[in-house]
């Protein structure tokens, strides 16, 4: 667009710079900024432009702009506020959408911006505003509409202004009351005492009666007697009479119109498609109620002002109050402008936007024009946060047919490609336990098996009452809480269950189910050792990728792979995945552009692969969209907040990269049960046309048990959730006790147990420790010396089976470990958490190992250990005196390096030997290693494993 410097107003300089809300008047045909202490506040006589900027988190800023006619402004000035919209987006880059606003009949996106409503003032700045002041205490009847947000219209003070459709608030001096027609909804009523208390707070300082008044409801009560006292006492209601609000406006086939010359001149077409539009003009969509002013991203500033005018002058020239104009550049078309053309293409090219947005920043800066903020540097990437406690309890189950199979802890964050599993996450919330129950599907799994999953998943839940949080994962579409709950997660090919076993035997497929002495390659990704996947590809060279490291393994020959793109990070996560998937083998590090023959060898040969990282879909700003079930459409909920979720609907929270379903208490039994179904229609009707995932992460969640990974989203005041009644009765105790919810204290849930295991043990029992140390292991439920003393001292048949029973190994085979040693090991291992952790507690998990009682140790005087050991006999409690000694506190048996060396000809038996370093003593360690135990664990692991197996400790 050619932009002509002396067409922009000063006044918006700097304007749309930062996410927020700016206001103009216009005053004598000219913009004047309204201070922020008057937004929302508007005045009949008027005209407005209203300008509102949002910051993606792409980084980018989106404005939409508005200008608001008040119904007693004059033709003038409401052209004057069109033309300055359109020199505002120019101002901006011309990439913004733009609205006009008639007052009464504005958009909900536009009253959005000032809920809870607005109520226009009489007067203006033509007529010095000269509304009357004196008639603050005048009695004011206004009528309320809509279910998101709320129109008001003050209508005549009078009992045939008042209907048994409407909402009706009456303002009186010492009183306001809600009049509520017996057709309207629970949801219309709730909304509209919002408005009582901004009357309440903006004209009466706060300081008044509420009132509720419902229609049919006779002199029951005092407070209904004083209301229709007021009209002169009770009558019946006339029938309501039908207004400019009421009229439906005629079907109107849609139109498309060329602007000419300042004339519109239709476009004959048989269908409406994208190609008739052209980027050199403007043109004019008419639908009716809406229309659409398309502006070619070539055109002319005053072919812009050409188009907005003819515009006007259609709908005037027609008496259509109703219809909305809505101005658009070529490029950033809205998805209902976009819906009514029967085809049209799915992606833009973005780099034009940003070149027109340079160049228009580069004129302006020509001028003098402060251009900060025009041009936005890319942002810096966060990581994505999960928002969930990762010290929860896991439980995960294969579908097999009918039945879901408990795995063990083993195997639990190993699933197959060609299987489903349900898993149940149980975790500390804010004030209650919390529980997420999920559904994988494995790409290649079978269609009865995903079936009959969903079904056993919510039984699941609908046996908890709904009170679990449940979710649909795809393979490949995981979202962080998944990758975070499970940790270390691997996806290996083919399939245990019995569906995909005889769905590949009927089709006469080759069973390619992953085997630990076949050949596999396993691509390794994530972003830290609480979040790395291996994820098994096709064994050939075409799998490699530059930006990743792989794990190759056939028979006993075992490769890493790094590629030159990755990071240091990356190569670690290799080494400690190396260690799930083939713990006890050497490997042989490759480096890309370096490898070996045999590493080509056992990929089947050199070949051609890529190099850039594969991306995931984003996570965008969040949208929010209420259900309408009758005619099976979704209405978005601009500008939202925690009070826009009403307990009798369901909503989507529509994130891009996932979508929430949020169920109301108070919806229908049907429509609780079809929740997730719901996610999944909106995923394929594709209401916003963004080509969205079919895949994507879908989450059920209940009113009143809000995971936070739903609640980061706004800003969330857990009381209102857990309150009794409708949406209406719930507001209504807000309003008449000062704002505050009026809750009854909830009791914490237990979720329930499957499997014969308790899922949530008691959070005395949870372990809380929680280090932000990338090479800390997280150990889930109780902690081991927890499990040990708790396996000792508890009664075996009401132990809590949340967690299995510790094993206690012998450290010697022809030893007998007495109740008093267990006990003593027991106690050992409970104080041994008090202590300061040492570094290498850091690095790996603190084991549980008892040492046979030496007559040369003796417990250190006045300690807590010797007092406990007085009463469970004979304890003792190895204690290092030196200091070199200090790694050796874990009561662990030392052994020559001769004996614990993998080639050794007198192994010792009966140790851990994936740790065999760890039974040298201090002095011995140092010498073959160079540096002491503390500094050796702060080694990256992937580093202590080269020096392990230097010395043939691996």
């Amino acid at each position: 667009m050619a932009v002509s410097m002396r067409d922009l107003d000063p006044a918006f300089q700097g304007a749309g710079q930062k996410a927020g809300t700016e206001i103009w008047r216009i005053e004598n045909f000219r913009p004047v900024p309204v201070p922020k202490s008057s937004y929302g506040k508007f005045f009949t006589g008027d005209s407005y432009v209203i300008l509102k900027t949002i910051a993606l988190k792409s980084g980018a800023l989106r404005h939409d702009i508005h200008y608001w006619l008040g119904k007693d402004t004059t033709q003038d000035e409401a052209g004057a506020a069109a033309v300055k919209t359109v020199e505002l987006d120019a101002a901006l880059g011309g990439r913004a959408v733009q609205y006009r606003e008639v007052q009464g009949h504005e958009t909900e996106k536009f009253l959005s911006y000032f809920k809870p409503c607005i109520i226009p003032q009489e007067g203006g700045v033509a007529s010095g505003f000269k509304h009357v002041e004196e008639e603050e205490n005048k009695t004011h009847l206004f009528v309320c509409r809509g279910k998101h947000v709320v129109h008001v219209k003050e209508v005549p003070f009078a009992r045939s202004s008042l209907n048994h459709d409407g909402i009706f608030i009456l303002d009186t001096k010492s009183k306001i009351f809600q009049f509520n027609g017996s057709n309207s909804s629970i949801q219309e009523r709730a909304k509209a005492l919002e408005v009582v208390q901004y009357i309440k707070d903006t004209y009466h300082d706060g300081k008044c009666e509420i009132a509720s008044i419902e229609d049919g409801k006779l002199m029951a009560d005092a407070e209904t007697g004083e209301f229709w006292g007021l009209f002169g006492g009770f009558a019946p209601l006339p029938r309501k009479t039908v207004s400019d609000e009421d009229k439906i406006v005629d079907s109107h086939p849609n139109k498309l119109l060329s602007v000419e010359k300042g004339q519109a001149v239709p476009v004959e077409a048989d269908s409406l498609t994208r190609v008739l539009m052209d980027t050199n003009k403007c043109y004019i969509l008419d639908c009716g109620l809406e229309v659409f002013v398309w502006m070619g991203r070539n055109t002319f500033l005053h072919d812009r002002k050409n188009a907005s005018e003819t515009a006007e002058e259609l709908i005037r020239g027609s008496d259509r109050p109703k219809s909305q104009i809505i101005r658009l550049i070529e490029g950033f078309e809205t998805v209902i402008f976009r819906s009514k053309f029967e085809s049209w293409p799915q992606a833009t090219s973005v780099a034009v936007t940003e070149d027109s947005r340079g160049k228009v920043a580069a004129l302006l800066q020509c001028q003098g024009v402060n251009v900060k903020g025009l041009l936005k540097a890319a942002p810096v990437k966060e990581e994505p946060q999960p928002y969930i406690d990762c010290t929860g309890n896991l439980q995960v189950w294969r579908v097999n047919g009918q039945e879901k199979v408990l795995l063990p802890t083993s195997d639990q964050s190993k699933f197959y490609s060609g299987d489903c599993y349900i898993f149940q996450y149980s975790y500390p919330g804010e004030d209650k336990e919390e529980c997420l129950i999920g559904t994988w599907f494995g790409k290649q799994s079978v269609e009865e098996e995903r079936v009959s999953a969903v079904s056993l998943a919510s039984k699941m839940v609908e046996s908890m009452k709904f009170l679990a949080a449940q979710a649909y994962v795809h393979e490949g579409s995981e979202p962080i809480q998944f990758f975070s709950i499970f940790q270390s997660f691997i996806v290996l090919k083919g399939g245990l269950s019995d569906g995909y076993k005889n769905y590949i035997a009927e089709k006469e497929i080759p069973d390619g189910t992953y085997t630990e002495d076949g050949v596999a390659l396993f691509r390794v990704q994530g972003s830290g050792p609480d979040n790395m996947q291996a994820i098994q590809v096709d064994a050939v060279a075409s799998s490699l990728n530059s930006s990743y490291c792989y794990i190759l393994h056939g028979g006993s020959t075992v490769f890493t792979w790094a590629g030159n793109l990755t990071s240091p990070d990356d190569q670690e996560l290799v080494e400690r995945q190396l260690d799930i998937i083939k713990p006890n083998l050497q490997s042989k590090p490759q480096k890309e552009g370096s490898e070996s023959e045999q590493f080509w060898e056992l990929l089947g040969g050199k070949s051609e692969y890529a190099s850039q990282k594969i991306s995931r879909e984003p996570e965008g700003n969040p949208q929010l969209f209420s259900c309408t079930f009758s005619n099976g459409m979704v209405v978005e909920i601009y500008n939202f907040t925690q009070d826009d979720l009403m307990t009798e609907d369901i909503f989507i929270l529509h994130c891009h990269s996932d979508i929430f379903v949020w169920v109301g208490q108070q919806a229908h039994t049907k429509n609780k049960l079809q929740a997730l179904t719901i996610g999944e229609k909106f995923l394929e009707q594709d209401f916003l046309l963004e080509n969205l995932s079919r895949e994507a992460p879908i989450y059920m969640v209940m009113e009143g048990s809000e995971p936070t990974f739903f609640t980061h989203f706004f800003t969330w005041d857990s009381a209102k959730s857990t309150m009794h009644g409708n949406s209406f009765q719930r507001k209504l105790n807000i309003v008449k006790n000062g704002g505050a919810p009026i809750i009854d204290k909830t009791k914490r849930r237990t979720p329930v147990s499957y499997g014969g295991r308790s899922s949530v043990p008691d959070r005395s029992q949870r372990s809380r420790s929680m280090s932000f140390s990338p090479d800390r292991v997280r150990v889930r439920g109780r902690s081991p010396a927890f499990n040990a003393l708790a396996a000792t001292f508890e009664n075996p048949n009401a132990r809590n089976l949340s967690t299995p029973p510790p094993m206690v190994r012998k450290l010697y085979p022809k030893s007998v470990i007495t109740d008093s040693a267990t006990k003593s090991a027991a106690i050992a291992a409970l104080t041994a958490t008090f202590e300061p952790p040492s570094a290498r507690e850091t690095i790996i998990p603190r084991s549980v190992k008892v040492s046979p009682p030496s007559p040369k140790s003796t417990p250190e005087p006045n300690s807590k250990e010797n007092s406990i050991s007085g009463r469970l006999e004979s304890l003792t409690i190895q204690e290092d005196l030196k200091e070199d000694e200090a790694e050796d506190e874990e009561g662990l048996p030392i052994y020559s390096y001769e004996r614990l060396k993998t080639t050794s000809t007198d192994p010792v038996s009966e140790i851990d030997v994936t740790n065999r370093e760890t039974y040298l003593s201090a002095n011995e360690f140092k010498e073959k290693f160079g540096m002491k135990k503390d500094a050796f664990y702060k080694l990256p692991k992937w580093k202590q494993n080269k020096l392990k197996m230097a010395l043939q400790l691996f």
